[in-house]
């Protein structure tokens, strides 16, 4: 696969996840675009912002998180993977589980201060 610009372990653990929600490169189209707001000079003279588009499922993602086009395109992935297991597998996905926990947490301490 690509270079990154994350550990072997961060990238390795991103292509398994990659495999398991059926994201492979060849169907990502991706484009790198200038990006705009904090970074200064930096950000102004170079396409460090990444778009992926998944073609299968017509999916969009651009992101700037980082300075650096190789950690823009770990996370771009990354977001990749959790749009489609939020598609995929709906309520079962890692992110609904997640918020379901924290609904559940602020009900649990919305019955103990109103007792």
């Amino acid at each position: 696969m690509i270079n990154l610009g994350v550990s072997d372990r961060k990238q390795a653990a991103l292509e398994l996840r990659m495999q398991k929600c059926s994201l492979f490169e060849k169907d990502i189209e991706e484009a790198f675009v200038r990006s705009g707001g904090a970074g200064g000079q930096k950000v102004n003279k170079t396409s460090s912002c990444v778009h992926l588009k998944h073609i299968a499922s017509g999916l969009s993602v651009k992101v700037q998180k980082s300075r650096s086009q190789g950690l823009n395109r770990y996370y771009a992935r990354k977001q990749m993977c959790e749009l489609l297991e939020n598609k995929l597998l709906g309520k079962e996905s890692p992110k609904a589980k997640k918020l379901e926990k924290i609904r559940k947490q602020k009900n649990r301490r919305r019955r103990r201060t109103s007792s």
